[in-house]
């Protein structure tokens, strides 16, 4: 009779089971700014992560993980849509209100191609706004069922662009800033130059004076998480920390720990790391409690590479350069994959994988369809995760487009086709790197594989042509000097 009885509850579980894997849960944590050196699972002996670790250990860390630039705003539109940069036709970061001083919002998006006469190319204007025409991961889940969060760092627009303008349901912080006022609560700027510094971050008013932010986001995701399984609704959260983007600021006491002389040696920066580890620990221990931590993946990575130029907070080696720049410095990250029962535990792969494949991946994971009315540029990991990294991804190339004068030396364009990676910086010479052999970039093969470079800037511009970027166009009015 009890074994009768006790068969009989799992069949009825059973419908609740199906349909649980029908709909996964699915969380992705992107961190500004973080260095692909800035875990202890990537290899530093600086940093403590024990928490984002467990991402590792317990599911997928790609060692070629990349951003789909090496400034945010750009990653961030990649990422909702799955689309490159510059198909979106957002290639630079996006100025604030603040920063845009009395500007106001304008009527629409800038298309005049902009440089002075000392610039030896016109450059495509930056948007102020990511459109809304562009399908978002909360928006292509709608239809399965799904509620939606966005919690830190959006980036992508004025008020009409936060994100509820893109389909989430909830919105906790999400605004038009690149970085916050302040990392403590009430996390603004009393005497900040405009309105919106001394407002601090849209819709996350202040609770508790001098709450550090990153914790706020943690209790802001937890209390997500547990009003959605009380709703027995599946659901898709963003967690968008505006960590570890300057202003360097950290709890002292945890910065305290991190003293030492060798680099990198920044503690306070060092903190904020931590932080980062316990907001993720906090959202781990969540899941375990409420008993989905098996119908939940996780998503880890950041928008670009880290600070590391004169005296900035981390050190990106042994890779070159850092945010911003061509180099993988600039826009090689962290990229982790949990799904306990799904995805094989403690694998590493070498792939290739990019921002533009969160999109695909997380839709595939929920049972969904790809926008049929448009191109999306990212593959779907989910048959390689699942297989463990022995089916493989069909792509021949990634693509990078930055047409502006923002680093030195100027515009650049970037294709990556198995270990070569080409840089070509529209006013200077090409640079060729085999990244298997020289993962620091540190001997250009350009003079040696003349042939090479041609085929591979051949295919970069007719890639770049077929998936809509914007050009840089020779100025006439350029005189050189």
């Amino acid at each position: 009779m009890k074994l009768l009885f006790a068969l009989l509850l799992v069949l009825a579980g059973l419908p609740l089971l199906s349909k649980a894997a029908e709909h996964p849960n699915v969380i992705v944590i992107l961190v500004d700014d973080m260095g692909w050196m800035d875990l202890s699972c990537q290899g530093s002996d600086y940093y403590r992560t024990p928490a984002i670790d467990r991402l590792a250990t317990e599911g997928v860390r790609f060692t070629n993980g990349y951003a789909a630039c090496a400034v945010c705003s750009p990653t961030r539109a990649a990422l909702q849509t799955g689309r490159y940069p510059h198909r979106i036709g957002v290639t630079d970061w996006i100025r604030s209100r603040f920063q845009r001083g009395r500007v106001g919002t304008p009527a629409k998006n800038p298309t005049k191609y902009v440089g002075g006469k000392n610039s030896q190319f016109l450059c495509p204007p930056n948007p102020y706004w990511m459109e809304h025409e562009e399908i978002s991961i909360a928006e292509a889940l709608q239809d399965r069922g799904y509620r939606s969060g966005y919690i830190g760092k959006w980036h992508l627009g004025d008020p009409a662009w936060f994100p509820p303008g893109q389909g989430y349901d909830e919105n906790k912080g999400g605004c038009d800033y690149g970085q916050p006022p302040s990392y403590f609560d009430p996390f603004n700027q009393p005497k900040g130059r405009h309105e919106t510094l001394r407002q601090g971050i849209h819709n996350l008013p202040g609770r508790k004076k001098g709450e550090y932010l990153t914790h706020r986001e943690a209790d802001e995701a937890e209390a997500l998480i547990r009003g959605w399984h009380r709703e027995k609704k599946p659901f898709f959260l963003m967690v968008g920390h505006y960590a570890v983007h300057t202003p360097i600021q950290a709890l002292a006491e945890v910065a305290a720990k991190y003293q030492r002389d060798k680099k990198p040696n920044n503690a306070k920066y060092a903190a904020m790391v931590e932080s980062i580890d316990d907001s993720t620990r906090q959202i781990l221990t969540t899941l375990k409690e409420l008993g989905i931590d098996r119908n939940t993946l996780i998503i880890f990575t950041s928008d670009n590479g880290g600070l590391d130029r004169n005296g900035s907070p981390t050190d990106n080696a042994p890779l070159r350069s850092g945010k911003g720049y061509a180099y993988e410095g600039g826009i090689r990250v962290p990229f982790l994959v949990r799904w306990p029962g799904t995805i094989p535990a403690g694998e590493i792969s070498d792939v290739p994988v990019c921002s533009i494949d969160i999109f695909p991946t997380v839709v595939e994971a929920a049972g969904g369809k790809l926008p049929s009315d448009r191109a999306v540029d990212g593959l779907s990991l989910m048959p390689h995760l699942k297989s463990g990294g022995t089916t493989k991804l069909h792509r021949n190339e990634l693509l990078w487009h930055f047409p502006h004068y923002r680093h030195a030396p100027g515009p650049y364009s970037i294709i990556r086709q198995g270990n070569h990676k080409l840089i070509k910086f529209w006013g200077g010479p090409f640079e060729l790197y085999d990244l298997q052999a020289d993962l620091g970039e540190a001997k250009n093969l350009a003079a040696d594989m003349p042939k090479r470079v041609s085929e591979l800037d051949t295919l970069l511009i007719k890639r770049l042509k077929e998936t809509g970027a914007k050009l840089p166009r020779e100025n006439p009015d350029y005189t050189k000097k």
